[in-house]
């Protein structure tokens, strides 16, 4: 170090004289000592630097270790062929793909990139190549390669600089949409590119600060099928003219402001299956006729959101998904017009596609108790038991597997009297002679929604240190009618963490349940949310663990990147506008953080482009600075959230072992 700090000052050091240089020597000194004197845990990987963090204790380790190697699996779709499919999984250090040729068949990986990687099929007679999709260090810039499984060959479809989410790709496979910034880093613009040449984007359509998202390509090649997103609950929908760019913007199905989801063309291209909340609080399965511009009301009397839409382009089938309080469930809609539910395991349901030949459904199953899965369903018409296949086994860390505790559903009730959803994870053994410590999770968005999915952190805290888990769905959370989820907009956005103040209420009455020993997690907005409850509620909270959160609105609004600023000013509150300027001012944690009493871990990738790394910053140096415990876990090679295994296993050891010592009885 001293030689190295010679080598690069030897100016400055002749000028200032022999009194400059033996300061310097001895200062360099007590750095050293200092540096030395601090333990070094050999298991930090070395793109995390860490402040208060403690070496991780051997036996916390090992045995989280078997939980964070639960392994879930992500259905990406059918081979052009239909005699397997494309799933996403880990056995590296980050997500790649694979081939599974039969259920319950071997997996064959072939992507091997350092990166996560996401991607599908290249459809039709292209079929031997991927197209993938990935980052670099959680930047989410995200590049489109294509993958030649023929040629084992990788090729850059994109500029290597820009952002290039990948959309609706031709039935033939020769054609793709990709959504781009390139043009000016803000607005994200509509291209159509080939799949097999680098450089071929050409702009279909101009966005102009708008946020265009196309849903669907019409099985003729000649139509896209587009949403403009104003926000969660204003929506616009449109058909693009492939060929000469020309948009046409379509009727909404009721008085605005109006939300649709999914947008799928039928078999023949003459009808787009879509989901509307036009007819009241949830979304319902509607047809749109392409020629008459006109909607019809399919399914009408399904009190929760249509979410997901497939349609086989064989048979022309149709299959959704409904959110039912945050679990999922399948539907078949038949040609007779009745909507058949699929007995399908609880959980959450995702990546629906349809074989080539439309007689299966592939979908991910991710259930509380359990890691994610690809399945499959035999579909026909008329048929009411329909077949369902699981195509993996997703390994459990050589745990056993009826171990893991399923959640409860339950409402507590908040200020205004309103009843706030959740879900109670209740450790083994818990009792009024033996109260279990809590920890809140608080999910992010927040136009978002906690679904009972499988953690292996959660699990962990349940069993191995003996706490309680609840997972509320505050007001502004989806899946509870578009009235609950305004009722945290704007300047109303503390009454949210207000239902937090309610559920300590709640705790407080459970007999077996200590009051006395809570903690709050959660990320992105689930962080500022676990922020604001430190401030609000610090005399009731003992700790709180902030992943990537936003500290301070202002600044989170000034600095997220350029293409997300109006989507979030439309949720949050537009910064410029100076009397929600002065509600931010008002509620920002950093302007309140010396009301927090609990103790902080903060946690947080650099390249985060949604929450810039600044928000970790200011809130870890305020509340140190009033002399209040504070862990900082950064990471150099992360973005929004830790997607590599060896940092996602640090970050989730720390955490363990911050609850634990802020949790421990008194």
């Amino acid at each position: 170090m001293t030689s190295g700090f010679f080598r690069r000052n030897v100016p400055t050091l002749l000028a200032s004289g022999l009194f400059a240089l033996l300061s310097i020597l001895a200062m360099e000194r007590a750095v050293g000592q200092a540096a030395a004197d601090e333990p070094v845990d050999p298991r930090r990987p070395t793109a995390i630097q860490t402040t208060g963090v403690p070496v991780l204790p051997d036996e916390l380790v090992t045995r989280l270790a078997q939980y964070q190697n639960v392994r879930p699996t992500v259905f990406q779709g059918w081979s052009p062929d239909g005699k397997g499919i494309l799933i996403g999984t880990r056995f590296g250090n980050s997500v790649q793909l694979h081939r599974v040729f039969a259920p319950g068949g071997r997996r064959e990986q072939i992507t091997f990139f350092e990166e996560p990687a996401a991607g599908r099929f290249v459809p039709g007679k292209n079929g031997k190549a991927l197209l993938v999709s990935m980052s670099a260090g959680g930047n989410e810039d995200y590049q489109i390669h294509r993958v030649d499984l023929a040629e084992f060959r990788t090729t850059l479809l994109t500029d290597g600089k820009s952002r290039n989410q990948l959309g609706p790709v031709s039935d033939d496979g020769e054609r793709m949409i990709v959504l781009s910034n390139r043009r000016n880093g803000k607005d994200t613009d509509v291209y159509v590119a080939d799949t097999r040449k680098p450089d071929s984007m050409k702009m279909l359509f101009e966005t102009d600060s708008e946020y265009w998202r196309p849903t669907d390509w019409s099985p003729d090649g000649k139509t896209l099928f587009l949403i403009q997103y104003v926000s969660i609950n204003e929506t616009y929908p449109a058909l693009l003219d492939v060929e000469s760019g020309k948009v046409d913007r379509l009727p909404l199905p009721g008085e605005k402001p109006v939300a649709i989801g999914s947008g799928k063309f039928s078999k023949d291209g003459k009808t787009v299956y879509l989901s509307t909340d036009a007819g009241g609080e949830f979304h319902q399965l509607t047809a749109l006729d392409v020629a008459t511009q006109e909607y019809r009301t399919l399914v009408d009397d399904i009190p929760w959101d249509i979410q997901s839409i497939e349609v086989s382009r064989e048979s022309g089938r149709v299959a959704f998904t409904v959110n039912e309080d945050g679990a999922s469930r399948l539907y078949l809609y038949a040609a007779d017009g009745k909507a058949r539910a699929v007995d399908v395991p609880l959980g959450i349901i995702g990546s629906l596609e349809f074989s080539p030949d439309g007689s299966q459904l592939g979908f991910t199953l991710a259930r509380p108790d359990a890691p994610a899965d690809a399945y499959s369903v035999v579909v026909a018409d008329g048929d009411k038991h329909a077949e369902v296949t699981r195509w993996t086994y997703s390994e459990v860390g050589g745990l056993d597997p009826d171990s893991f505790v399923k959640p409860e559903r339950i409402a507590f009730e908040s200020f205004d009297d309103r009843k706030i959803p959740a879900y109670y994870y209740r450790p083994r053994g818990a009792s009024a002679d033996k109260p279990a410590a809590v920890v809140i999770h608080i999910h992010g968005g927040p136009e978002s929604q906690y679904r009972p999915l499988f953690r292996g952190t959660s699990q962990y805290y349940l069993n191995e240190l003996g706490f309680a888990v609840i997972c509320p769905n505050v007001r502004g959370s989806a899946g509870y009618g578009k009235t609950y989820l305004k009722l945290d907009n704007a300047e109303r956005r503390e009454d949210s963490v207000k239902d937090i103040g309610a559920l300590l209420d709640w705790v407080a009455r459970q007999p077996e349940l200590d009051a006395s020993r809570v903690a709050v997690e959660g990320g992105s907005y689930g962080g500022y949310m676990v922020l604001a409850s430190l401030t609000h509620y610090g005399d009731r909270l003992r700790a709180g663990t902030d992943v990537v959160g936003i500290a301070n609105f202002i600044t989170f609004l000034e600095r997220t990147a350029p293409y997300r600023r109006d989507l979030r000013r439309a949720e949050y509150g537009d910064e410029r506008d100076p009397a929600m300027r002065a509600v931010f001012e008002r509620i920002n944690p950093t302007a309140n953080a010396d009301k927090i009493r609990s103790s902080l871990l903060v946690i947080h990738g650099k390249n985060d482009p949604r929450v810039p790394f600044f928000e970790a910053e200011q809130i870890a140096d305020i509340v140190k600075k009033q002399d209040k415990p504070v862990w900082t876990v950064y990471a150099d090679n992360e973005g929004h959230g830790f997607g590599k295994k060896d940092n996602r296993d640090y970050m989730a050891a720390v955490m363990a072992l911050f609850l634990s010592e802020q949790l421990k009885s008194d």
